[in-house]
């Protein structure tokens, strides 16, 4: 080998990736309600348990994305396009969400 030769890493073993695995928690699951339904209204708790530590997390990693990002910028002219274009963004969003709530609401099939 040459000095110049790397040696590629080795990725991780497809069943370690977390995308994976939640697809095999999410037919686990599924198997379950379907083989003893009663056994998967017991384990309730622990997917209320899930959602509710996503809820826990979502916000503080947002908070230091955006953070993290800014202070990594070295042009504080191009912090503030970038601050007014996620505004905008948000509003945009925020917008078309209730739109699309309110159509549901209010569509005669909800009633």
């Amino acid at each position: 080998m040459t000095a110049l030769a790397i040696d590629k890493p080795r990725g991780r073993a497809w069943w370690k990736e977390l995308w994976i695995q939640v697809l095999i928690a999410m037919a686990a699951g599924v198997a379950l309600g379907i083989v003893n339904p009663e056994a998967g209204a017991r384990m309730q708790p622990l997917g209320d348990a899930f959602i509710k530590a996503i809820r826990m997390l979502i916000a503080p990693i947002i908070f230091c994305t955006v953070v993290h990002g800014i202070a990594h910028m070295a042009d504080m002219a191009r912090v503030g396009r970038v601050a007014v274009k996620a505004i905008v963004y948000f509003e945009i969003m925020t917008t078309i969400a209730l739109i699309i709530g309110l159509v549901a609401c209010s569509s005669p099939a909800s009633a």
